[in-house]
């Protein structure tokens, strides 16, 4: 069984593997030691497998967001990501206390926009050209129990440019 637990500096070092594949997005190491300042509740990592988030936004746009999920492909599919989304989501809830979580997944990765929908994530609204300009994404939402009347996952009907969206 994978043990997951709290991501440390070293680990850095240890998920280049799962870090080059082509659905994932990249970071230089300043921006995973930034995140590990300031939000060390909101990262873990199980072997080749690691989530990476934040919490960010003012009054009822105070949320957690998932930054990334990575899990190395011989790690998929035995639940894995679904227990380190839920570290992230019991963080946001009970550490920062926020109203929603949310995350933005290439329009294009139907496997991924699947999985999180089956984790109780719906579409908030499209970001148009926020991958590089190249392509859409989905900013997809799930409420926290602060979020009594649900109005973080109101679906907008039109989409957003990323100069117009609170990214």
């Amino acid at each position: 069984m994978t043990t997951i637990r709290r991501f440390v500096c070293d680990d850095l070092f240890k998920f280049n593997n799962i870090n080059l594949d082509y659905l994932t997005e990249t970071y230089y190491l300043p921006f995973y030691l930034q995140y590990l300042s300031k939000w060390p509740s909101l990262l873990s990592m199980a072997e080749d497998v690691n989530v990476l988030g934040k919490a960010e936004g003012e009054g009822e746009n105070w949320h957690g967001h998932v930054t990334a999920v990575s899990v190395a492909p011989e790690y998929r599919r035995i639940g894995l990501a679904d227990r380190l989304m839920h570290i992230l989501e019991e963080g946001s809830e009970k550490v920062y206390d926020g109203y929603f979580v949310d995350l933005f997944v290439r329009k294009s990765n139907a496997l991924a926009i699947n999985m999180y929908t089956k984790f109780g994530y719906s579409v908030y609204r499209t970001v148009i050209g926020y991958y590089s300009g190249d392509e859409d994404a989905l900013d997809m939402r799930k409420a926290l129990p602060r979020d009594v009347e649900k109005k973080s996952i109101i679906p907008l009907k039109h989409p957003v440019y990323p100069t117009e969206a609170d990214l």
